[in-house]
């Protein structure tokens, strides 16, 4: 059974999120992709990990995403960071902080730096997805997509068995999310994971997150049958490892 809590940020808006609540250590910050939840494999994982490695843990669950309320259509980039700094000021508060970003959950992390840069001491990416609305969707999109999201404000996409409401607001919010043209020059590890059969964001947006960090230790692990996701056990456990080695 997995206790979760809820943080009341305003009269309207509750986070759902998970906590380890640990004195005095560092914490791992886990933080999804788009449109995903705290149910799926990785943040139990994770959390697993931090118990027995007797570390701290946070993972949320933005707004509009999975029990956190709002609707996920007036969602973007800005209100999820926002979520996240809020969350790590309230429950991580002071601890050093190691962030875990699965997607869109790296480009959320990448924002926290301008917060957190002296607390932050490492940095794992999973099939990193910074700057993923303006190069992988919008660039890419018909012009029949573009017309019909400019006319209607948001457009339903298909992808796989998933349906996707992108919002013309969501668009215009990444770009002024830009974090790609960013230098950080925090001296940490920073270690980027990516499925070489990941069909959903190509294994160069690991390679340009790497670039941002200037005087970080860092590694990139191109994982041979990998897909985006890399929630099987085995790659699970490549995770944890490489996870063990940023934290030691």
């Amino acid at each position: 059974m997995t206790n979760y809590s809820y943080l009341k940020i305003s009269k309207t808006k509750k986070i759902r999120y998970l906590k380890l609540h640990r004195k005095n250590t560092t914490y791992i910050v886990f933080l999804h992709g788009f449109m995903s939840d705290l149910e799926g494999k990785k943040p139990k994982t994770f959390l697993y990990f931090a118990k027995k490695s007797k570390l701290g843990f946070l993972a949320l669950e933005y707004s509009g995403h999975g029990k956190s309320s709002g609707k996920f259509t007036n969602g973007n980039i800005s209100k999820w960071t926002k979520d996240t700094t809020v969350l790590i000021k309230k429950i991580v508060k002071k601890n050093k902080i190691v962030l875990v970003g699965s997607s869109m959950g790296a480009w959320i992390s990448l924002n926290q730096f301008k917060f957190f840069k002296k607390q932050i001491v490492g940095f794992l990416g999973i099939g990193s997805a910074p700057e993923f609305l303006e190069n992988l969707m919008w660039k890419k999109f018909s012009k029949k997509i573009k017309t019909d999201l400019i006319k209607n404000g948001v457009y339903n996409l298909k992808h796989g068995e998933y349906v996707y409401p992108i919002t013309l607001q969501l668009i215009k919010d990444g770009r002024k999310n830009k974090v790609l043209n960013k230098k950080i020059k925090s001296n940490i590890r920073v270690t980027m994971i990516h499925g070489k059969k990941d069909e959903v964001v190509p294994v160069s947006y690991s390679r340009k997150v790497l670039k941002i960090f200037k005087n970080a230790k860092k590694k990139l692990i191109i994982i041979k049958n990998g897909d985006h996701s890399l929630s099987s056990p085995k790659w699970l456990k490549l995770i944890r490892k490489e996870l063990k080695l940023i934290i030691s």
